[in-house]
């Protein structure tokens, strides 16, 4: 099973080759094509243990004509992250270097996937982005255009999480689930984030029926479990002299 997870990895990390051959270096040579993702596709379908051969044929087909348009969504979430980090120089460095736009694209390839049914694949696709960058976002999480996850390392994003457009994540963000019994396990556990929607590093959300309205700015290390109405922003205020934590308070 190692043999087939290093298959899975090998096929994102050649999928983003295909798309941004900047990846590969400057004298990389002919960069990778269609018809050689389509067969690094078809061999990883195929091997896996839940799909029939019917079904990875369908999907193969489906996910190489859905190309083009992952090539936009993650356009799209270069240039939010461009915007969104001073420290950037340029897209190149973004694609190559970045780990918050490495972990946004495999979840892109994985939840194509995961939508299409497909089982294993999305998980493992996602995990190793876990492993690779410190970001863990569940392939069933629903995201809009326009990402950017800062820094990244320790953001957890839930398998029913709802993220709108043009949201800037930073690290240690969670967005989570309060506890629930397995006859939960079909409602949205996780909160729903809106346009425009800034939070803040270490901030933790959860709870399926939370909402944070759009064009809100949500602080550093903050704990919501209830909805946030659009254009609120909310933080910790010190009350007292900084030695006494206990008069922190949540606004």
């Amino acid at each position: 099973m190692s043999n087939y997870r290093s298959k899975v990895e090998r096929f994102v990390q050649d999928t983003l080759d295909m798309l941004y051959p900047v990846r590969l270096g400057r004298n990389a040579g002919a960069k990778l094509g269609l018809f050689d993702f389509k067969a690094a596709l078809e061999d990883i379908l195929y091997q896996n243990p839940y799909n029939q051969d019917q079904e990875a044929e369908s999907i193969c087909r489906t996910m190489v004509d859905f190309i083009p348009k992952l090539r936009i969504l993650l356009d799209k979430d270069i240039e939010a992250t461009y915007n969104g980090d001073p420290a950037a120089v340029d897209y190149n460095e973004i694609v190559i270097a970045y780990p918050g736009f490495y972990a946004i694209a495999a979840f892109r390839i994985a939840n194509f996937l995961f939508k299409e049914g497909v089982k294993l694949i999305p998980r493992i696709i996602t995990e190793h982005a876990h492993s690779f960058t410190g970001v863990d976002i569940h392939p069933g999480a629903t995201i809009g255009e326009y990402l950017c996850i800062d820094h990244g390392t320790g953001v957890v994003i839930g398998e029913t999480a709802v993220i709108g457009n043009n949201v800037k994540i930073y690290q240690g963000v969670t967005l989570g689930a309060l506890s629930i019994t397995k006859k939960e396990i079909d409602a949205q556990r996780h909160p729903t984030i809106e346009d425009n929607v800034v939070i803040y590093a270490q901030a933790t959300i959860l709870g399926g029926n939370t909402i944070i309205g759009s064009n809100s700015i949500i602080g550093g290390n903050v704990w919501i479990t209830k909805t946030v109405p659009p254009n609120s922003k909310i933080y910790y205020k010190q009350v007292s002299e900084m030695s006494n934590s206990r008069n922190m308070k949540a606004i």
